[in-house]
């Protein structure tokens, strides 16, 4: 077989490739590689060599500035996985490219400035040192580096106030809540300016109303910086939450990589479809796809006569009136057309306009409330403010079946 070349050429929103990468724990690993190649599974290989096979030919790209989330049960070689990005595990067999380039090739001082400046871990368990305060902390990696202490000071400052530790840069790590180690955690990482963020669940120590204020942040962090991260978890509703990207892993491999909202649609295999049964749809799937195009419409320049028939066509007791261009003006509803057609007046007199409005990539779990509570559809609107389609309550519960 012809050798591949150390380096190739990405697309250039590609910012990692895995290819065809195998990690195996064991003496005997070429026979095992062997049965691997021949369809044998994880548990047979084991009983026969006594080798763990902890990645099988594991394949996919990690797209720029986008957080794919990686998740599987206990033993699927996701945590196996995140460290050989940064080669703190080896792979027995395949590669990883950055920006083209095969990280297994890089000298010591390559491989150094590398975990230094381009990619950057944040742990379970924080990883900090007790002895040091916040600044000290979150200043290291800059101090590893040799940066002057005013300017990596400066840089950290930057950092904390990001958090949302301002006023805590002084203080002992002891002194410190979960929730405020892992913003230290995370502080210390992005000091670097790493071009990847490398996360092994890093919110499943804390508690679910601290975890969920760390996503939220994370997800801030994100819209600000635009990193690229690489974020591991066992919650299949954290990975729909924070991912850009999904893969979920099984036995080593990864069973499917997508979008949360194609891969709730389109699981690729029985397992993959149990695995997300339990995940919270109303927090993958958005309002594009639960949405109806409106069958009931009137015009401002319409007698209220014509609003009246097409309600009556249609047996509905509202209709969306619409401007030029499709702009939502408002609803009118039976009541007041009838009021209207007995007192003389226009469409426009009696509509109403405060309808309540959402955007395509609404999530379902952000309406729930005004689903709840709204007598009307919710009016799907664009950036303009022309009606694109309608949102029932039936479609939205219907939704978290």
């Amino acid at each position: 077989m012809e050798a591949k070349p150390k380096n190739a050429a990405l697309p250039a929103d590609v910012v990692l490739r895995v290819e065809g990468v195998s990690k195996l724990y064991g003496v005997n690993r070429a026979a095992a590689q062997k049965m691997l190649a021949a369809g044998l599974g994880k548990d047979e290989i084991y009983e026969k060599t006594g080798v763990t096979v902890a990645l099988d030919n594991v394949s996919f790209d990690v797209m720029r500035n986008h957080i794919l989330a990686v998740i599987g049960l206990s033993g699927s070689g996701k945590s196996t996985l995140v460290r050989c990005f940064n080669l703190l595990l080896r792979p027995t067999s395949g590669r990883i490219l950055f920006e083209g380039k095969d990280i297994s090739a890089f000298s010591k001082k390559e491989l150094i400035a590398y975990r230094r400046e381009k990619m950057t871990m944040v742990f379970q368990s924080f990883g900090l040192m007790s002895h040091r305060d916040v600044l000290g902390n979150v200043s290291y990696g800059l101090e590893v580096r040799g940066v002057p202490k005013a300017q990596r000071e400066k840089k950290a400052m930057e950092m904390i106030e990001m958090v949302g530790l301002n006023g805590w840069e002084k203080q002992g790590i002891t002194t410190l809540s979960g929730g405020m180690k892992q913003r230290v955690g995370i502080a210390r990482a992005l000091c670097n300016e790493p071009e990847v963020l490398l996360m092994d669940e890093p919110f499943s120590a804390l508690d679910p109303l601290v975890r969920n204020d760390m996503q939220f942040e994370l997800m801030d962090l994100q819209k600000k910086l635009n990193k690229t991260i690489l974020f591991i978890t066992h919650d299949i509703n954290e990975a729909f939450k924070l991912g850009d990207t999904v893969a979920i892993m099984r036995d080593g491999r990864v069973e499917q990589i997508d979008t949360p909202e194609n891969m709730s649609q389109h699981p690729a295999n029985d397992y993959v479809r149990t695995f997300i049964d339990s995940a919270d749809k109303t927090r993958v799937l958005s309002v594009k796809h639960v949405m109806l195009k409106p069958a009931c419409i009137a015009r401002t320049t319409d007698s209220v006569i014509h609003a009246i028939r097409e309600m009556q066509a249609n047996g509905v007791s509202s209709i969306y009136v619409l401007g030029s261009r499709l702009k939502l003006k408002g609803i009118l509803t039976i009541d007041d057309a009838i009021r209207a057609h007995r007192e003389g007046l226009t469409i426009t007199d009696v509509l109403h306009s405060d309808v309540p409005t959402t955007h395509e990539d609404t999530l379902i779990s952000d309406i729930l409330p005004v689903a709840a509570e709204t007598r009307v559809p919710i009016a799907v609107v664009d950036a303009e403010g022309s009606l694109r389609g309608i949102v029932t309550k039936a479609s939205v519960l219907s939704s978290m079946l």
